[in-house]
């Protein structure tokens, strides 16, 4: 088999908002070096290395492609070893497949002390073969969870960049919106409202780092969109970051930075999806062992709402009030209620009780794809 060997670029590398080329291979970033460089909180310096959202798009005749990657898994002492980043294939818009890589390096945190040690190890391959003959479209999604930089890709036909004609959709959230519990990186909740939709998605989820940080703003201020979502608030209770008096002038300000830049862009906040533990209960959150798994559970006291102290109930309320307050035509509200609620926590319970499985996933995406790309929908074409 003869190899064709491709140099990566902005051109077939779609939903980072840079590219660095470091001496381990082409790392993509989901935040601007200039958010960057303002960030000193290293939970949200890995997540906006791991590329949910991120693929390889292009146009080829190849009946066979390798990727070669340099990851950094990450693991948690005293835990057994998490899956393996998932690689999702798409052809023509159709599943095609999934693939892990072996290798990289890996980075093992205590999630008492945030600490970690980093165990270094050589790049691996993901091997897609047996693909159908002719041309197709083929989108390669990276792992969510794993930061990932690209070392070489090679097919057996030459690639050329895909057309760019669809609306883009940029989305900032949470774990849930990185991805956490979903089967792969095509199937997270926002890939597949956008795939549903038809849009091209750019998607700003951090694993806990939703916490309406001004950084962020600009960067989704600055990124060229023609819709915008934010899903807000999950991160501000567990992370017990902030009082009901700081908050609503806190969101206020994230509306006007992303307005300063996009004052007539479609943009939707959407409020938390359905998490006992904290409905009623403040944070912060914290991991349970006590079964023998991970699991998370509130710790704050929910007489302490009175004083300001903040719950998913309270961030709801706070939300709507918001977007009704700022008579803006183009803001819309939707209830995350109605994406994961009562009936979908009972038939698909949280398994560690903070984040969503597979299911849930699905019939988020399809449900915001519905509600809020559909006719009548604020992101209706």
């Amino acid at each position: 088999m003869q190899w064709i060997t491709t140099e990566l670029g902005e051109e077939f590398v779609l939903g980072a908002l840079e590219l660095e080329r470091t001496p381990q291979g082409l790392l993509p970033h989901r935040l601007t070096a200039r958010a960057r460089a303002q960030n000193t909180d290293s939970r949200l310096a890995m997540a906006e290395t791991q590329p949910s959202g991120v693929r390889l798009a292009f146009r080829t005749e190849s009946t066979a492609i390798e990727l070669d990657t340099h990851r950094a898994k990450v693991g948690y002492a005293g835990m057994p070893p998490l899956p393996d980043g998932v690689y999702d294939l798409v052809l023509n818009g159709r599943p095609g497949g999934s693939a892990t890589v072996s290798g990289g390096d890996e980075l093992i945190l205590d999630m008492m002390t945030g600490e970690g040690e980093t165990r270094p190890g050589p790049p691996g391959t993901v091997q897609f073969s047996d693909l159908p003959s002719g041309s197709k479209d083929v989108e390669i999604w990276l792992p969510y969870n794993e930061t990932t930089r690209l070392v070489a890709l090679r097919t057996t036909a030459p690639i050329s960049p895909l057309p760019r004609a669809r609306r883009v959709w940029l989305h900032h959230g949470s774990s849930i919106s990185q991805g956490t519990g979903a089967a792969g990186p095509a199937r997270t909740w926002p890939v597949l409202a956008a795939a549903a939709a038809g849009v091209d998605l750019v998607n700003l989820g951090f694993g806990g780092s939703a916490l309406l940080d001004p950084f962020t703003a600009r960067a989704l201020r600055d990124t060229p969109a023609d819709l915008i979502s934010v899903k807000l608030g999950i991160n501000v209770v567990n992370a017990d970051l902030m009082r009901l008096r700081a908050f609503g002038p806190a969101v206020h300000g994230f509306l006007d930075t992303i307005r300063e830049g996009r004052p007539d862009v479609p943009l939707a906040v959407i409020s938390p999806w359905l998490c006992p533990i904290h409905e009623d209960t403040p944070g912060p959150g914290a991991p349970d062992f006590s079964t023998g798994t991970l699991r998370f559970k509130a710790t704050g006291d929910p007489a302490a709402v009175a004083e300001g102290k903040l719950t998913l109930k309270v961030i709801r309320e706070e939300l709507a009030r918001v977007v009704r307050d700022r008579e803006d035509p183009a803001l819309h509200y939707v209830d995350g209620l109605s994406l994961y609620g009562e009936e979908d926590f009972a038939a698909h319970p949280l398994p560690d009780s903070l984040h969503p499985d597979a299911a849930a996933h699905r019939s988020a995406g399809e449900r915001f794809a519905k509600q809020v790309f559909g006719d009548g929908g604020p992101f209706a074409s």
